[in-house]
């Protein structure tokens, strides 16, 4: 079972970035997808997720109207669109698959910073 982030970096305020976690090694549509969040210090929080066949997403409130939060079940990967971004949406940026099973990705570091 792999989880693997990709498309952290370098933003300044008010950019954007797009994050993307493959999975392989389990029936992606058999879970859903959530993408958590971890700064410095402090615990690991859900931002956003997605069930298994997609259509209704959830949102920590800090990020509502500005990740949108989808999933390519074709490709077995699940996306965070960032937009608007703020200095304290710095973190590191984890996927998790949740079904039968609970998988973690190694995360991907997100550094909102002018």
């Amino acid at each position: 079972v792999q989880l693997v982030e990709s498309g952290g970096g370098l933003v300044q305020p008010g950019g954007s970035l797009r994050l993307s976690c493959a999975a392989s090694g389990f029936t992606f549509t058999d879970y859903a997808m959530n993408w958590y969040r971890q700064a410095p210090g402090k615990e690991r929080d859900l931002v956003a997720s997605i069930p298994s066949a997609g259509g209704s997403t959830n949102y920590a409130n800090s990020v509502k109207g500005r990740f949108t939060i989808s999933r390519d079940n074709a490709k077995n990967t699940v996306y965070l669109q960032m937009n608007s971004l703020k200095p304290e949406d710095t973190a590191m940026y984890y996927c998790r698959a949740v079904g039968r099973y609970a998988y973690w990705g190694q995360g991907t570091q997100v550094t909102v910073s002018s």
